[in-house]
């Protein structure tokens, strides 16, 4: 019987084995030659490369460019996967330690299977410091799929920080993605996962979230890094969302050496040039959507003060566009009557959501449309788009504080943000 072996083609190399190519360290492996490239990730505020994420490519004799999945699906049927994957992890190890770099960190992707590997941790804090680079200069990044919930893999981790490696937690937000796994596994930073910003890119509503979301992660303590970043779209929406780092093809593929600094400050300087015109046309586009509501709440509260109604200073109000309710509160926050709404413009989404659609005596006291009016009397204040409790859709809402007879009070008007968008 023949074995696989025998079906070698000649030169064939058998075993995963370190090579040399030049001054860059290789593997040689049936056939192929596997060699390190790194995408830098860059620091927003830094507006440098302050760490390279490596990972493989390969080449055949011919020096034709082959995918390294294809060696590694080699490997998995030969049984030298673990073999070459720790062989791998070296080669990027002595390849990046041999960067004109300074304090910059090395992302290492890990396999799931390797780090349940007791002797895993100790083998790669040998390999490193034999290398003369320390633990901290590594970020391990450990799937957000893996482990589970097995309490074994959140001690193993917990054990890699410990002597000394920065921990990310890569692919947060995809799939069955949780809170918790960030609560319980404690990362340094948390990767979003390029699916978050691929929604976000076709989707406005989820554009707006991201910002929110980012900060939540930073409350939590992590730092955030956005990958994938193929366009300037993609960029813009990370550098919005407030995110502190960044990767992607649109800022720098894959190379074999680092990027020269000079050239990663003037694409984030670029970057947020545009940004910053993105905002100031945005903002404009506002102001001219929202200029009738500060003409009318402006009146309105004139009236106000004079003695006028509730109900007569609201009909102007009422009669804009996307005004979908206006309402008054006292000093300290609580609605007084009920809401005035426009005539025959209810919609099919406030039939359902009833229940709430009678606010008389509510207290809106920790809303930014109440503390702002408060805190600036006589002067509209507009909130950023938000979800209304009382249609559960996306609105803006418009305030302005009067002195009354009654003493101070805040009359509001909430825009249908949805409508005014299309």
């Amino acid at each position: 019987m023949t074995s696989m072996i025998d079906l070698d083609p000649p030169g064939f190399q058998s075993r995963p084995v370190a090579g040399e190519e030049g001054a860059r360290r290789t593997v040689l492996y049936g056939g192929y030659t596997v060699f390190s490239v790194f995408q830098p990730v860059f620091s927003v505020a830094h507006r440098r490369a302050i760490g390279y994420h490596a990972s493989l490519r390969a080449h055949d004799e011919q020096g034709g460019q082959v995918p390294s999945q294809e060696v590694f699906t080699q490997a998995a049927r030969r049984g030298d996967l673990l073999e070459l994957g720790r062989l791998a992890e070296s080669l990027h190890l002595g390849n990046f330690n041999a960067f004109d770099s300074h304090d910059e960190w090395l992302f290492l992707s890990l396999h799931p299977a390797a780090l349940m590997d007791t002797s895993y941790g100790d083998a790669l804090l040998a390999g490193i410091k034999a290398l003369g680079l320390q633990p901290q200069r590594v970020v391990l990044e450990v799937s957000e799929q893996a482990g589970g919930e097995n309490s074994r893999f959140a001690e193993i981790i917990d054990a890699l920080r410990k002597s000394g490696f920065v921990i990310a937690l890569d692919g947060f937000g995809a799939k069955h993605s949780n809170i918790d796994r960030v609560w319980q596994l404690r990362p340094d930073i948390v990767t979003l996962d390029r699916s978050l910003l691929a929604q976000a890119s076709r989707h406005a509503h989820i554009e707006r979230v991201l910002p929110g979301l980012v900060s939540m992660l930073h409350e939590s303590g992590q730092l955030v890094l956005v990958g994938g970043l193929a366009t300037e779209r993609d960029a813009l929406i990370a550098l919005e969302s407030n995110a502190d780092f960044v990767q992607g093809a649109y800022f720098a593929r894959p190379e074999v050496e680092p990027v020269p600094p000079a050239t990663a400050a003037r694409l984030m300087d670029d970057l947020s040039a545009r940004l910053r015109e993105r905002v100031s046309a945005r903002e404009k586009t506002q102001c001219t959507r929202l200029a009738p509501y500060v003409k009318a709440l402006e009146a309105a509260a004139a009236q106000l003060a004079a003695g006028a109604s509730m109900a007569d200073v609201s009909q102007p109000l009422l009669g804009l566009a996307d005004t979908a309710r206006s309402f008054l509160l006292d000093a300290s926050g609580r609605q007084i009557g009920d809401n005035v709404l426009p005539d025959g413009r209810a919609t099919p989404r406030a039939k359902r959501f009833r229940p709430l659609l009678h606010s008389e005596g509510a207290s809106w006291e920790r809303r930014p449309y109440f503390i702002g009016a408060m805190k600036a009397p006589g002067s509209v204040q507009f909130t950023p788009p938000y979800l209304s409790i009382n249609e559960a859709h996306l609105c803006v809402t418009a305030s302005v504080a009067a002195q009354t007879a009654h003493g101070l009070q805040v009359l509001c008007v909430d825009i249908n943000w949805d409508a005014a968008s299309r």
